[in-house]
């Protein structure tokens, strides 16, 4: 189990989730004492899983590191009404298979700010709710997890590009020392000059199938992000020694800057 340093303050919460965001009620034995860095834990552990950074949703359920269920939305513009009501029937499934919820993961970013806000805060909840760890998990291992789950050869000598949209030519990717940042495509050269296989994938890769056209690169089809591969590397990475969930926030890589709204009377 997980060593807290909470002073022997009791809580009692009911939690709601379908009402999810700042919808509690809580019944106070004492006092509220928020919750102090948790150590790593050593054994293997039952994850809650969300992944909600492009147009896909998904939650799932992992039981050290393999998929008991995953609940998967494509269509987009669900994640605020879907992602509640997933993660309530994984939390039902978990308590039918008596398994006891000791974290949960979350697909970081970067991705759709309004994704990530939304699984951020819903994680957090979480989190508060279950007296639970949060393990952030950066998108980007998160594709590249989904892309070699698919592959039918080792691509251990190849150079991978996980590829989420970031508007028009532009994508958040690895660049050739493998560190994130967000680049506008315009031939191979704008993401690596050697020779090796490359491959790319994700939900901004299609765009760029008109730029890179050299024989050693390819185009992979059909990768997403599943909350499935979070859970993998969450039981691999483990729970952070220094996450304070209060003042956690998305990896957005771009400064978010909100639109004025164009409602009548909203600015």
């Amino acid at each position: 189990m997980y060593k807290l340093c909470s002073h022997g303050a009791k809580v009692l919460l009911f939690f709601d989730i379908r009402k999810f965001f700042c919808n509690y009620v809580c019944i106070y034995e004492i006092f509220f004492v928020p919750l102090q860095p948790f150590l790593k834990k050593e054994e293997n552990m039952t994850i809650l899983c969300i992944e909600t950074s492009t147009s896909v949703c998904s939650a799932a359920l992992c039981k050290d590191g393999t998929l008991i269920k995953q609940l998967i939305n494509r269509e987009g513009s669900n994640h605020a009404r879907l992602l509640p009501l997933y993660l309530e029937q994984l939390m039902n499934e978990a308590r039918e298979q008596g398994l006891t919820i000791d974290a949960v993961a979350l697909s970081e970013g970067p991705g759709s700010y309004t994704g990530l806000r939304i699984g951020t805060s819903t994680a957090k909840g979480l989190c508060y709710g279950l007296n639970v760890p949060l393990i952030p998990v950066p998108t980007l291992r998160v594709l590249e997890e989904a892309f070699l789950s698919s592959a039918e050869t080792n691509h251990s000598d190849s150079i991978l590009f996980p590829m989420i949209d970031a508007r028009r030519m532009e994508v958040y990717t690895s660049d050739e020392t493998g560190q994130t940042r967000a680049i506008v495509v315009e031939n191979e050269s704008s993401l690596y000059t050697g020779n090796k296989e490359a491959f790319y994938f994700g939900d901004g890769a299609a765009k760029c199938q008109s730029v890179l056209t050299a024989p050693n690169w390819h185009f992979a089809p059909d990768i997403i992000p599943e909350a499935r591969f979070v859970g993998v590397i969450a039981e691999r990475e483990g729970v952070p020694t220094d996450m304070d969930i209060a003042y956690y926030e998305p990896y957005y890589l771009k400064e978010f800057i909100a639109a004025q709204s164009h409602v009548k009377g909203l600015k």
